[in-house]
């Protein structure tokens, strides 16, 4: 039976995560269970629970000997995501500050691979992201009687990438709503990521994320969508597909992001790597009423 419940917030460039340690296995239960999408959802809720992009769980593994620890992330609507880009920023920044992996890399399995990150000051965290499948590009879309023209990637995740003059211009939570549901996306939807190209190696990315169904400040997996088919669209110089060169990624929160990729002849990508600013937000531990509501105790 599941007594306290201590959590630690942080933010990834205003990606925000409320991480929860379950390496002694108290959590299993709930984790395994339809459950969790009721307690994601509850402590996700901005005004009612603690208010998040989502909830990621801390896991011990010996599942592979070059893994240090196991993750497991859940959306604001409950729903489990393979991966996480500002999460597992933020998670790793957990992790090592607790000292928990010991230092130098971290090698986090998610449920979309392996996922390699360090911190690379005191606040910023270089994540590596499995290798991205799936490219498409120059796809025609209508929704609501309006033409786009996007690209497509896998990130772990999938993402939808559209170019727009201004983001500033955009209805976000309109047309990234239908986008996100667009048939050529089915049955699951995609994240939709409006990019604005500021010179060269340089965008502004707004994000409708899938799981939140909201617009976020900033999104991990498509930024580093965004920035490698903006880099290959555009043609950019061949530094910012070489790791020369990072491509610099405003969000929505302010804060800029850097996004290294490699492409190579037959259009595969490697090293897709991210950095991010983390932030500690707060720690505590959970009311007794909130965590009965979340844990489905609460008898109303």
């Amino acid at each position: 039976m599941i007594a306290d419940i201590d959590f630690i917030k942080l933010s990834g460039s205003g990606n925000d995560f409320i991480c929860i340690d379950n390496r002694d296995g108290r959590f299993d239960g709930l984790v395994s269970s339809g459950e969790v999408g009721h307690f994601a959802r509850t402590l996700c809720h901005r005004g009612m629970g603690i208010g998040a992009d989502g909830i990621v769980f801390a896991e011990s593994t010996d599942i592979l000997p070059e893994v240090n620890i196991f993750s497991r992330f859940f959306e604001p609507d409950g729903s489990e995501a393979e991966l996480c880009g500002n999460g597992a920023a933020c998670f790793i920044y957990w992790v090592t500050n607790n000292g928990w992996t010991g230092d130098g890399e971290v090698h986090v399995l998610t449920a979309a691979g392996v996922v390699r990150g360090q911190r690379t000051d005191t606040r910023y965290v270089r994540v590596c992201l499995p290798l991205p499948e799936d490219m498409a590009t120059d796809l025609e879309l209508t929704v609501d009687g309006r033409n786009w023209n996007c690209d497509y990637l896998l990130v772990g995740v999938p993402h939808a990438v559209t170019y727009v003059p201004d983001v500033e211009d955009i209805e976000v939570s309109h047309w990234g709503r239908l986008l996100r549901h667009h048939e050529r996306f089915a049955p699951r939807g995609a994240n939709v990521n409006f990019v604005q190209v500021i010179g060269e190696g340089e965008i502004a990315v707004r994000t409708f994320e899938f799981g939140v169904e909201a617009e976020t400040l900033a999104c991990g997996t498509g930024s580093a969508a965004a920035a490698i088919l903006a880099a290959r669209r555009f043609n950019w110089p061949r530094k910012y597909l070489t790791e020369a060169e990072p491509v610099r990624i405003r969000a929505r929160s302010g804060d800029v992001l850097k996004v290294w990729a490699t492409l190579h002849d037959d259009g595969t990508f490697t090293d897709v790597c991210l950095e991010t600013l983390v932030r500690g937000v707060c720690s505590g531990r959970l009311d007794p009423e909130l965590a009965a509501e979340a844990l489905g105790r609460g008898g109303g």
